[in-house]
């Protein structure tokens, strides 16, 4: 008789199996492999997977998910480990171009256009409220502070949104040598950082 799973067994499994995931989409996109090739990966059975994950959906929300909780860890600890809100502003700019340089096939994954309903996949959501947090509790720390002024959701998106087309146009080989991902990321963040510092 098999042997009965504990629940560690089942998290190390998981883990394992979302790890050769991430590279499988990473190099084969989401069509690019089936299930029979990641059980092979592993190098167990064909039907092992299913054990574990209903299809190959739920294993790239999962893969997303882990993904984006480790990016918010990596957030929130540089955020917890700064001093004064300017110090914690650079420290999470700085944590978050390390995890996209440093994880980028998760990074992308994270962010990929192609993704299925994330409303079917709780763990995702909750990662994803979780990660939004991570990307405004700086902000929100510079307008207590009385720095910035306005929405510090809005700020904070806004931020967001010009720090990862940076990183994207970065991870795409799109930035001319002249104006590299520290000079364009640099300028747009201070140009940002005027346009909302308190009057």
């Amino acid at each position: 008789m098999p042997r009965v799973l504990t629940q560690t067994d089942v998290a190390g499994f998981r883990e394992r199996l979302c790890d050769a995931a991430t590279k499988l989409f990473d190099t084969r996109g989401r069509e690019g492999f089936t299930m029979r090739e990641l059980a092979s990966e592993l190098g167990v059975s064909a039907m092992t997977p299913y054990r574990y994950f209903k299809d190959k959906e739920d294993i790239l929300a999962a893969v997303r998910a882990r993904a984006f909780n480790r990016w918010a860890d990596k957030l929130e600890a540089a955020f917890e480990s700064a001093g004064p809100a300017a110090e914690k502003s650079a420290a999470v700019y700085r944590a978050y171009v390390d995890f996209a340089f440093n994880e980028t096939a998760a990074y992308k994954l994270m962010f990929d256009l192609a993704q299925p309903d994330e409303a079917e996949y709780p763990e995702l959501v909750a990662a994803n409220i979780r990660a939004r947090a991570t990307m405004t509790a700086y902000v929100r720390a510079l307008v207590d502070e009385g720095i910035l002024e306005g929405d510090p959701e809005l700020i904070g998106h806004v931020f967001w949104a010009s720090l990862h087309g940076a990183v994207v146009l970065k991870l795409a080989g799109k930035l001319h040598a002249d104006y590299d991902f520290e000079r364009i990321s640099g300028a747009a963040f201070q140009r940002l950082f005027e346009g909302f510092r308190k009057k």
